[in-house]
This record gives structure tokens, C-alpha cells and sequence, in this order.
């Protein structure tokens, strides 16, 4: 399966190429259907929850990757990275390396690299599983969270804050080591709680990932929950509370040569914008 950036020309461009490679290698492809139109194919587009394919190649960057994840179908096929964002911390090959990767891959010359996810839930609505992060916040900037946190049933403490992060190891290198967060070693099975802006003093914890993290909102009396950047729920309801727990689904990575921490060097602690 294919997906890509739909808003950057080289990402459609590898793209095409990548199908008509896959093709004469005698290859099923199907290409995710926000692309139909945008790229040419002879091969079917297919949304990305019903994507059942043997592996999954993601052409953009880690906002790729996130959208995929969020949205493939259950148990989810092996995830093979194509940097073409900025940092593409969670990526695993640069454009120019594309076929050889393939290559690799057809040879079964690889390794798998699996990342816990976060179960999320809202009240009793169950929301998308997280591979990144699980944000809360009032979903108004000029308004501040006042929650209570709850490790298995036991209140930890209180907070004011613009927001919480709860990040999974692969989500402790994302949006929480920019609000102060700790980066979390790849061995290490744990969350990541990190605040916005907190108003009390109150820093990073980390939970072992087997803990049920419960957040109850006391006001305002409304929440947004934010999902990987990609799902958003607006919750109004008398009983304001994200519970988060490990999920019983991962998030599988095709690797070759790079560790955690090659990636952790060459592309975040080292790499300016661009």
C-alpha cells in the first residue's frame, strides 16, 4: 500500500514511480484514495481503513506516518518510512535510498521494530488508539485546564495548565520534548506525562505503560482532545474525563541499519530547520 503527502510534488512523483516499480517486480499495489486523481495508476485506490495489505510504504513525513497509523486497519501492516519532511524523526530511508529499501524488503532483508500505542477514551466513547501523543486542553487558548490526574484509581495530584501532554516512548521525542519533556530510551515501556504551560509546579512524570491514567477535567466545562494532530474530539458533557491505557495494538516499523539513537543524533538533538 502507498501513501503519501497529497501537497508535495516530489512525494506524488516517488510515488508513481515507486508503483510502476512495485508493478514489474509483480507486485499488488494499491494507493490510499485521497490520492486519486492527484497521482496516475492503473492500480485501485483504496481508503486507508481498509488498507489490508502485507506492508504499508509512507511517502512524506512523520504526519504521514501518524495519519496512516491512526487509520489503517487493525492488526496494522509493517510501516516503511520515505523522509520527505523536515526532521522525519520516526522515518527510516531518504528519498534517494527509496529502491534499495524495496529491494530489501522483497529479500526479507530487515527487521521489525514494534511501538506501543495508547488506548484513549473519552467518557465511555472510545476514541483512536495513540502512537504519539494524547492532548487535552479547553480547545480555547485563553482558557486554562484545571484537571485532577488518577493513576489506577488513585488521585496523584491536581494542575493548571494551558494543556497535558501523554506521550508514549515514541511520542516522548514529539510535541512533549518541545513542551519539556524528557526523551524516553526505546527499552523503556512507560508514558510520558508532560504539561502546557502549567501554573502549578509540576513537571514530567513517567508511568509504567501497564498504568490506567485517568484525567478529569474541573473546568471549564468543556475539553478538546487531540490525537496524533490528526483526530480532534470537542467534549461538552457533564463528566469530562480521557482515560488512557496501553493498547493491545502496535505500530510496526520496517528498520534496516538505524538505531533509536542514530535517528535521535542526525535528525532531532542536531538538525535545524530547513
Amino acid at each position: 500500500g502507498l501513501v503519501a503527502r497529497y501537497d508535495q510534488k516530489p512525494a506524488l512523483k516517488l510515488t508513481e514511480e515507486l508503483d510502476g516499480y512495485l508493478t514489474k517486480r509483480g507486485v499488488k499495489v494499491c494507493i490510499e484514495d485521497t490520492l486519486s486523481g492527484i497521482v496516475t495508476t492503473n492500480d485501485p485506490f483504496v481508503p486507508l481503513s481498509e488498507m489490508k495489505t502485507d506492508f504499508i510504504i509512507t511517502i512524506g513525513g512523520d504526519g504521514t506516518i501518524l495519519r496512516a497509523a491512526i487509520n489503517l486497519p487493525k492488526p496494522e501492516p509493517p510501516i516503511l518510512a520515505i523522509n520527505m519532511g523536515v526532521r522525519g524523526f520516526l522515518t527510516e530511508v531518504e528519498p534517494q535510498f527509496t529502491f534499495k529499501a524495496v529491494e530489501g524488503i522483497l529479500k526479507g532483508d530487515f527487521r521489525i521494530e514494534k511501538s506501543t500505542k495508547m488506548a484513549v477514551s473519552a467518557g465511555k466513547e472510545k476514541l483512536p488508539d495513540a502512537l504519539n501523543d494524547v492532548v487535552i486542553s479547553t480547545g480555547e487558548p485563553s482558557k486554562i485546564l484545571y484537571a485532577e490526574i488518577c493513576k489506577n484509581g488513585n488521585p496523584i495530584l491536581k494542575c493548571q495548565a494551558d494543556g497535558l501532554i501523554i506521550g508514549t516512548q515514541t511520542g516522548s521525542t514529539g510535541y512533549s520534548l518541545s513542551a519539556g519533556g524528557p526523551v524516553l530510551d526505546q527499552e523503556v515501556d512507560a508514558f510520558v506525562l508532560t504539561p502546557i504551560c502549567s501554573l502549578t509546579v509540576f513537571h514530567s512524570l513517567v508511568f509504567p505503560a501497564d498504568s490506567t491514567l485517568t484525567f478529569k477535567v474541573l473546568k471549564p466545562e468543556q475539553m478538546l482532545v487531540l490525537i496524533d494532530g490528526n483526530y480532534r474530539k470537542q467534549v461538552s458533557t457533564e463528566e469530562l474525563i480521557v482515560t488512557v491505557t496501553k493498547s493491545k495494538n502496535v505500530t510496526s516499523f520496517i528498520r534496516f541499519e538505524t538505531s533509536f539513537y542514530d535517528r535521535l543524533r542526525n535528525r532531532l538533538l542536531f538538525k535545524g530547520t530547513e
